[in-house]
């Protein structure tokens, strides 16, 4: 790799970061938006009701947890969300069992569509969120941690077909073939050029007499 095709890494290197930049200066999340997300799905039919020694709450979800009959919410273990890629809107059951297990499924998706964008930082709520389509949703941490995102990467992401959503689910992460640090940069360049190639290696021997590393050819060892 010449010094030209360096200089073109660093360069988009720098464009990334001050698209990320750029990109934290549009983020408009506030905390006051959950009671906007809990009011949209007030009119949603829930139901509550018993099946032998199990309490059954169907609900829907909203991004971030369960919203039960008369707006009860209900926590929903982060990497479950994660794992089924639940999208806000989905209807859920949660079964509670006699020993106090709740049990989550969901029972019914939304129509759902896919969108490409960019993890970007939720400087307001210390986590994660992403940028597509000139829009900026929130997501869960634990699916970024799951697949080891970091800002600036691709991500695709699950939405509700009329993309009128706070919250997406997080399909896949992938990294940008530039996503290096000028150190990792710089340290591969190094490699690369530091080490010899096989025209340049040569068999030697030790001269204990003198010393010295007397080189010697291969015809010599066999």
């Amino acid at each position: 790799m010449n010094q030209e095709n360096l200089s073109q890494i660093l360069e988009n290197l720098l464009l990334i970061k001050k698209q990320v930049e750029e990109t934290i200066n549009l983020i408009n999340i506030e905390p006051e938006k959950s009671n906007e997300i809990l009011n949209k799905f007030k009119n949603i039919d829930t139901s509550e009701y018993f099946e032998e020694d199990s309490k059954i709450i169907e609900g829907v979800f909203n991004g971030e947890i369960m919203i039960g009959p008369d707006s009860k919410q209900y926590s929903i273990p982060a990497n479950y969300i994660s794992k089924s890629k639940i999208v806000e809107g989905d209807k859920m059951k949660l079964t509670i069992k006699k020993d106090g297990t709740f049990v989550y499924k969901q029972i019914e998706q939304i129509d759902r569509t896919r969108l490409i964008g960019t993890l970007i930082k939720d400087e307001i709520n210390k986590g994660f969120a992403v940028l597509a389509e000139g829009t900026v949703y929130r997501v869960q941490k634990a699916s970024v941690t799951y697949y080891k995102g970091e800002i600036g990467d691709e991500v695709v992401v699950i939405v509700p077909t009329n993309k009128n959503s706070t919250w997406v689910a997080i399909e896949n992460i992938t990294k940008p073939a530039t996503n290096l640090s000028a150190t990792e940069t710089s340290t591969i360049l190094t490699n690369k050029i530091s080490t010899p190639t096989k025209e340049t290696i040569e068999p030697q021997i030790l001269n204990l007499s003198s010393n010295h590393i007397t080189p010697i050819s291969l015809e010599e060892i066999i």
